[in-house]
């Protein structure tokens, strides 16, 4: 069964775009590395709970939305094989260097972490 990286962050709203860059020129790493699908979802509908939300769980700030994005892989074997090539072999890579493809958000408050599929319906 496939295997999932979930993460959610803020993005200041002005950075729209660069965040759009960001992604289109970083995320082809993980294709190229086995990911079936990465997906980029800027806030749309996100309200404001009671008890938590996505906004106070990524410390959001009004001129911030929040952004949830997800990678698939086939398995978790191609994901920690990827992640483990990443952290070896990419550094000379542009799409992962800080210095040439900056992150246009707060990375400290990103919330990440990765899923192993437990109901997966389909049409």
């Amino acid at each position: 069964m496939s295997y999932i990286d979930g993460f959610v962050i803020a993005v200041p709203k002005a950075n729209k775009q660069a965040f759009i860059d960001h992604a289109n020129f970083g995320d082809t790493v993980f294709i190229e590395l086995g990911a079936l699908r990465v997906v980029e979802c800027w806030g749309d509908d996100v309200p404001i709970g009671k008890v938590t939300d996505f906004q106070r769980a990524v410390q959001a700030t009004d001129d911030e939305i929040v952004v949830f994005s997800w990678i698939e892989w086939p398995d978790k074997a191609t994901r920690d094989a990827a992640m483990a090539k990443m952290t070896q072999d990419m550094g000379g890579d542009d799409r992962m260097n800080p210095e040439k493809n900056p992150m246009p958000f707060d990375g400290v408050r990103m919330i990440y972490g990765g899923f192993a599929p437990i109901v997966d319906l389909r049409r």
